[in-house]
């Protein structure tokens, strides 16, 4: 077994030190960012250099059932064969045994990649760019609640316990004493990050009750998006350990703000090193312009990835920490898309309109692939926005079916997502929100059982 754990990240050389490794979870994500998958005892691991699972798990919807995607095969469950990035093995470390995870990649028969794995959405996009001899570079930021055990679905979330015996309170955005309040469970975040080898730019109390975001270092968009599903299950893990639970929800309590996950997007050119935002007096390219522009242009049709479920546009309310828009503005918290303070070296711009929600290899490359559009479209975006941009007209879809319009209407985002992605997609989806149409809400009963 020397072989091949001698190959290991060191994060996870530095985890097993001295160790018996006693299994590993083969894990892929699925449409929403679930990660399924197998585990395998190590001594098996280590004999097999791939394993199957049947490409059904990519028709299923969040509640487990299933939309007519399978094609003109018929629903036959094929099996995939997924192959380990050892480059990804991360240590599990809230497991009672010494457990390592892998991300794997899938393929079909001809070793070809299945097109509407998340993972392989997103290095379809990143290799866009490098075919035009760009690296793309993002930065992800996580918000999330820690709310209290929800054991009923029929009651509504509460926030947590703090340490103080008091419930977590809301408005005490970048409170240190707020963040302090949950201090053993953002130990525990920090303990399982540090044995998976990821490092954290920073954790902050966010403007909701028990709303924490923690934010990770700029870098290659397949790597970060692998941090962010990691990160999914780390955080979790971290809040049952101590009596509650970590939702990404995108708005799981009603009068709170809801939880996004914005990205920062800049793009080097690798003929010169540079950005490709910042020209070489130092000011704003055309480039940095266009990309904005494409943003502006392709983003509504995005929004069914960025924002996947039907929660998810209950965040989009005015004058509550959310963009209701796509304008642009300099260092303008209330536009969708934002260019934050930075050296002209470090020059970027920031989709806010994605949900914390969303799969995050989906999420990074329908935001990427707006603004690669942009840079081949050479489109200059709408006037600055340099007010309160709550003050000007929505224009992003209010309701989950509209932005699945949208989507399925847009063959230029397909073509760069992938046209066999986007037909999947769109009809799980679609059947996921059909699903959830059959459901009768407690506002219903509630205003019109008597009434109407």
């Amino acid at each position: 077994m020397a072989d091949w754990t001698d190959e290991l990240p060191q994060a996870a050389r530095e985890y097993l030190e001295g160790k018996r490794l006693d299994e590993v979870e083969c894990i892929i994500a699925d449409l929403p960012g679930i990660a399924r998958g197998k585990a395998l005892p190590a001594s098996k691991f280590a004999k097999q250099k791939h394993f199957h699972l049947p490409d059904s798990i990519f028709y299923q919807t969040i509640t487990g059932d299933w939309g007519e995607a399978a094609g003109e095969t018929g629903f036959i469950e094929q099996d995939m064969i997924l192959v380990p990035d050892m480059s990804t093995a991360s240590a599990a470390p809230w497991t009672g045994d010494w457990t390592l995870q892998v991300i794997h990649d899938a393929y079909d028969r001809e070793m070809q990649p299945i097109p509407f794995s998340p993972r392989n959405v997103l290095k379809r996009v990143v290799a866009a760019y490098e075919a035009r001899g760009l690296t793309p570079v993002v930065a992800p930021e996580m918000e999330f609640f820690l709310v209290a055990r929800n054991t009923d679905p029929g009651q509504t979330i509460q926030p947590m316990m703090g340490r103080s015996g008091r419930p977590a309170a809301a408005r005490q955005a970048y409170s240190m004493t707020a963040v302090d309040e949950f201090g053993p469970v953002i130990d525990d975040i920090y303990d399982f990050a540090e044995a998976q080898g990821f490092e954290i730019d920073g954790i902050t109390q966010e403007g909701g009750a028990g709303q924490l975001e923690i934010n990770l270092a700029h870098g290659d968009p397949v790597q970060l998006a692998d941090e962010v599903f990691y990160f999914k299950r780390l955080i979790r893990e971290a809040a049952m350990r101590h009596n509650c639970f970590a939702t990404f929800m995108a708005k799981p309590i009603a009068e709170e703000p809801g939880s996004a996950m914005h990205i920062h997007h800049s793009v080097i050119d690798r003929a010169t090193g540079r950005n490709l935002f910042t020209g070489e007096d130092g000011g704003e390219t055309d480039a940095f312009y266009h990309f904005i522009g494409g943003m502006q242009r392709h983003l509504p049709s995005a929004i069914a990835v960025l924002a996947p479920y039907v929660n998810s546009y209950r965040r989009y309310v005015k004058d509550h920490a959310a963009p209701i828009n796509l304008d642009w503005g300099r260092d303008n918290r209330t536009t969708g898309i934002r260019v934050p303070l930075a050296s002209p070296e470090a020059r970027r711009v920031e989709n806010r309109l994605a949900g914390m929600d969303c799969n995050p290899y989906l999420g990074i490359a329908a935001s990427l692939a707006c603004g690669l559009l942009g840079l081949e479209e050479q489109q200059m975006p709408e006037p600055e926005c340099t007010t309160d941009s709550y003050q000007s007209e929505s224009d992003v879809p209010q309701v989950l079916g509209d932005a699945l319009d949208l989507f399925e209407e847009a063959p230029k985002l397909h073509e760069v997502l992938g046209p066999e992605f986007a037909r999947v997609y769109a009809i799980v989806k679609r059947a996921e929100y059909e699903e959830f149409l059959q459901v009768i809400s407690p506002w219903e009963r509630e205003h019109l059982l008597l009434n109407v």
